[in-house]
This record gives C-alpha cells, structure tokens and sequence, in this order.
C-alpha cells in the first residue's frame, strides 16, 4: 500500500479540531495529527449548543453518530416550529411580555465534555493525537519547491514537528492566526499592511458576560412558580440584559447576562483606524475572566423588573467574562496553511453559533482536501476554496451576533412591536438555510481547475 498523498497536523483538540479529524479519517490517504494544548482532550466549559443548520452537518457523519449526540443531548431531534425563548421589556417596574422567538428546530445542546467524548470514540487508530503540545510558531516555505517542503512546528515545550498541511483550530488566543497574518501582510500592497496586521491579536468586543447556576430550590423557596423554573426566558433592558434557563433536569437555573458597550460594539468588526481600541481592565491586562460576589454579579441588572430581581436574589456568586472577538479577516488561508472555527472567526454568544460555524468550517475543508483531485501541490488552491466559501459566510453570521446583542440591548432604534420579526429575521439562517451548497459548489471548484478562485 502506498503512503498518504500528505499529512494534516490539527493544532488544537476544541470541537473544531476534532470534527474535523473524524471527517478526515474516512480518507485513508491522508495521515492526521491532531495537537492538544492541554494535558487530555476532556474539554471544560460552558455547553455546545447546536442549531439545526449545523446539526444537519453532523447527521452526515451517520445514523450511529447521530445516535450518540442525542443519546447525550437527551430529547429527539426535530425540524418542526418549536418555542425558544420568551422575552420581556424588563427596563421598568413591571415588565410586559414582548414576544416568544419561534424557530423551525432545537438548539440541541449538550455538555461540552460529552459531545467531546463522542468525537473522541470516533477517532480511529490511524489518528495520532498529541497532548500538551501548545504551538508556538510555525515556517512554511513558500519560495523554494513550495510544494514538496514540509510546514515546520515548533512547540512550546521545545519539540518540533512537521506537515504538508496545517489547520489551526487553536482558538481565540491561536498561535497560527497571527503567524499566517504575518505571512500575509509581507506580500500584500504597503498601504494594506498595518490593517492587515491588526488582525493577529483578539479584541474586546465591548461586551462583558456573566455566568452563574442558581439554585432551583433557592429561586422556588422565594417564588414556587417563577417562569425561570418553567421556561427559557430573557429580560431586556437598555445596555444590558440576561437570560436565564432550567438545566440538569430542574436542578439549577443557567443564567447568563450581557452588557454592552455601544461604541466598542459598534465598531468591533469595522477595519482597522488610527484610533487605538481600548482593552478590557481586569485584574492585570491578560485576564478575560474573573470571579465576583453576588453584590458585584448583580449590579449592571439592579434596575430590571421584580421578576428579574427575585432571580437576582438568587445568586450567590458568579464569574465575569470579558467577551473577545477576531476582526474580520482578510483570509484565512495562506499556502498551506488555514485557520477554522474561533482561531478564524471567534464571535459573540448572542445566537449561539460558534460551535455550529467551526462545525461547518470542518466538514468544507473535509470535502475540498479529501477530494479525489486534490494532490499535495493544490492543496493551496483546495484552502482557497475553502476559504472564498466560509469566510463571507462566516464573517456575516458574526456580525448577525453582534446585532443580536445590540438589539435585545435596546441598541438600535426598532419599534418594539417590529423586535420580534426583527431578531427572528436576523436568526433564522441558523434553521432555515443549508451548507449543502457550498459543499456542491467547493466540488464543483475542485473539480475544474481553469475557475479562478482568488
């Protein structure tokens, strides 16, 4: 049996990473290695929540597959117009109800460690993976026989490794990302450069997240049938707001509440300017995340409605996120080498979608490096399919994020009785549209050389 026509290093193990080592592995000319910063691959974090644009990807893994998520997500899979949050105008005394978003199919949600695991179980022999290996850098060369030297890793314990391929599944905080920006900037025009630079760190996006589980049988000793204990609900004021659910069946209430500061969020995905952007101030420069008292916790919501309150007055303590984000990139290729999932695009919470988009991210680079047609020296031209076909989708779905955020923040003037259809309208791509498409024209692309695809 002959060798791989390459080898793919994954740097990064999220489930980004790993879904797409899983659709790799069906091809068995292609070696994998997947890199993991961290010392296993049992992922800690909040939930993965999956909308059914995405979940129709995963169901293209198999019956089986399919089985094991549900398994773990524990209700049945539909595509049939079902509740999914019900929202209040919270900002005075007494709030009224303002509409109940309707979607055609779950979020399906699960724990991340449990959609990590079936990932994982799926994994064949084949798959080499790699732990505590944080990437530092990475070389390509691109001059000389560009299609024949290997990609060269260096790791932060000292190692180095090498590839054909590179896909940086990394995160937020990749390694890749500002190494390929680099890269980027030296061959485009003078005047491009700094912009494109500024792209290799995160930004504060001028949203701050709070996180707590409260308490079921504190929240119903004070109020026996508060709607938080029935039903996922959201409580909208001007620059802040918070939902807050019932999860591990009734024990708890998941809450999470969001604040946004408008200019930051107005500007987040805006090019480059002369302005510096400020950062978040924590307790020293680098820290996203901190832990807060109930006092502090409740603070940015003390002028929401009483039936707000008496779920603030549920909490005991909480912890602060500093929510990060990636500006709009001007590719996400380079050679060999591309980004996926938060390492590409890493956005607001506001719909719930980044998990499904690194999903997305993984099955297109599955169809256009498994191809039959892609040889070790196209592989270049296979990324910038993949990268001409997610990243303006991508890029969009970020930005109806934002927009999500802004307007349950009463940040954009909309009538009240137009927010309904307005959010709805803004979200609905996460259950009314396909990536069948772009898998149809990604073949189609691969399949006929003479089409430009710069």
């Amino acid at each position: 049996m002959s060798g791989p026509k390459f080898r793919v290093a994954i740097c990064g193990g999220g489930v980004g990473g790993l879904t797409l080592a899983v659709a790799l592995s069906r091809y068995q000319d292609i070696a994998i290695d997947v890199y993991e910063a961290a010392q296993s691959f049992c992922e800690i974090g909040a939930g993965v929540g999956v909308w059914p644009r995405a979940f129709r990807v995963l169901r293209k893994f198999g019956p089986d597959f399919e089985q094991q998520l549900l398994q773990r997500c524990g209700y049945e899979y539909t595509e049939e117009y079902v509740p999914a949050v019900r929202s209040r105008k919270s900002d005075q005394a007494v709030g009224i109800e303002l509409f109940d978003l309707m979607t055609k199919g779950k979020l399906m949600r699960f724990h991340r460690a449990d959609f990590h695991g079936v990932l994982l179980s799926y994994l064949p022999p084949s798959c080499t993976t790699h732990n505590k290996k944080r990437l530092i850098s990475y070389t390509q060369l691109l001059e000389d026989c560009p299609g024949k030297s290997p990609i060269t890793l260096t790791f932060k314990d000292g190692s180095i490794a090498t590839c054909d391929v590179l896909i940086g599944a990394d995160g937020i905080k990749s390694a890749v990302r500002p190494c390929m920006m680099r890269e980027l900037a030296e061959v485009v025009d003078p005047d491009e450069k700094q912009s494109v630079l500024s792209c290799m760190s995160p930004i504060w996006s001028g949203v701050t997240a709070y996180r707590t589980l409260i308490s079921s049988q504190k929240l119903r000793a004070r109020c026996p049938d508060h709607r938080v204990l029935k039903e996922f609900t959201q409580y909208m004021g001007k620059d802040a707001y918070f939902l807050a659910y019932p999860i591990s069946l009734g024990q708890y209430v998941n809450f999470a509440g969001f604040t946004l500061e408008r200019d930051l969020v107005d500007s987040a995905y805006k090019p480059d300017t002369e302005i510096p952007r400020p950062s978040f101030k924590g307790k020293t420069n680098d820290e996203w995340v901190s832990e807060l008292t109930a006092q502090q916790f409740v603070e940015p919501f003390k002028d929401l409605e009483m039936d707000a309150q008496h779920v603030l007055e549920c909490v005991d303590k909480g912890t602060l996120w500093a929510v990060h984000t990636v500006k709009t990139l001007p590719s996400t290729n380079f050679g060999r080498v591309a980004i996926m999932g938060d390492a590409a695009h890493a956005m607001a919470p506001f719909q719930g979608s980044g998990a499904g988009q690194s999903i997305e991210d993984a099955y297109l680079l599955m169809t256009v490096l498994g191809h039959k047609s892609t040889t070790l020296e196209t592989v270049p031209r296979a990324l910038a399919i993949y990268d001409k076909l997610r990243r303006p989708f991508s890029s969009e779905v970020a930005q109806r994020s934002m927009r999500s955020g802004q307007l349950c923040a009463f940040q954009e003037d909309v009538p009240l009785h137009e927010l309904g259809d307005t959010i709805t309208k803004n979200w609905e791509w996460a259950w009314l549209t396909e990536l069948d498409d772009a898998l149809e024209e990604a073949v189609r692309l691969v399949e006929d050389s003479s089409i430009d695809v710069s």
